[in-house]
């Protein structure tokens, strides 16, 4: 089995793990060791419970289930070289109001660049956590949309996020992921500011020719 670390188990890391328990070996990273014992508690299948850099030592894939600014100085500190990195972050201002970075830059093209031996992967960043407590089967169809560099790296991050219930959307390059930022504000003022709720996903229509 795939070694899946989660850094983080706020609303996000919860939803994700749930979705992958049982999947891949599942391994949460995190600081309260008593939250993530009790989360681990109710997943399907054995998860571990280690420090955030352990958790990213011993895993092929780590997750970034974080805000931002954390995510930033967790992957300045670990390296995590030869790591397949899953940024889920939106940059987003403390606010809400919109993207503190974007359009000339995105916040995984600086996880990149702060951790350049890695393969930082965009993925999940449009997906509200509340879906992943759907069933899933209403999620099947749903696209998560996907960005990286190294083929590889993508590869299995597309297999992961059908692991997790959802369609797995490449857009390309990690370039791709100022695109994808602005997606998930999008999404955001949508369910927010709009009064949408956030039971909903961007997604694309193709019509016949």
């Amino acid at each position: 089995m795939t070694k899946v670390a989660i850094i983080g188990i706020g609303n996000m890391g919860k939803g994700l793990a749930s979705r992958l328990a049982g999947k891949v070996e599942l391994i949460l990273g995190t600081r309260d060791r008593a939250a993530a014992g009790t989360l681990a508690s109710t997943l399907r299948g054995r998860s571990a419970v280690l420090s955030p850099e352990e958790a990213a030592t011993a895993a092929d894939i780590v997750v970034l289930a974080q805000p931002f600014p954390a995510a930033l100085e967790f992957v300045r500190k670990a390296g995590l070289a030869g790591k397949v990195v899953v940024d889920m972050t939106n940059p987003v201002k403390p606010d809400f109001s919109g993207l503190a970075i974007g359009h000339t830059t995105s916040a995984a093209e600086q996880l990149q660049e702060a951790a350049p031996a890695a393969h930082v992967v965009k993925a999940f960043n449009t997906i509200f956590a509340g879906l992943f407590a759907r069933p899933a089967s209403e999620t099947a169809d749903i696209p998560v949309f996907i960005a990286g560099n190294n083929q590889d790296a993508v590869a299995k991050v597309e297999a992961l996020v059908k692991q997790s219930g959802f369609d797995a959307e490449n857009a390309g390059g990690l370039d791709a992921a100022r695109l994808i930022e602005p997606l998930g504000m999008l999404n955001i003022r949508f369910a927010y500011g709009l009064g949408r709720g956030t039971n909903i996903a961007p997604a694309w229509s193709k019509l016949a020719a």
